[in-house]
């Protein structure tokens, strides 16, 4: 059974501003960690998407 491509690349997305929030956390980069969070709703959205159309595929 496979998963939609927008579910994976929604959770790698969402995964990487995860460590992109971390790292401006952690280095006090306002920028950096604001991409984080902004990069995290989109892999959120993306894996809903993906979910959508796995579920109209019947997956």
């Amino acid at each position: 059974m496979a998963v939609d491509k927008d579910r994976v690349e929604g959770s790698a997305t969402n995964l990487g501003g995860k460590v992109k929030e971390g790292a401006g956390k952690l280095t006090g980069d306002e920028k950096l960690k604001n991409e984080g969070v902004a990069d995290q709703v989109k892999g959120k959205v993306q894996n809903a998407v993906g979910g959508v159309k796995d579920a109209l595929k019947g997956k």
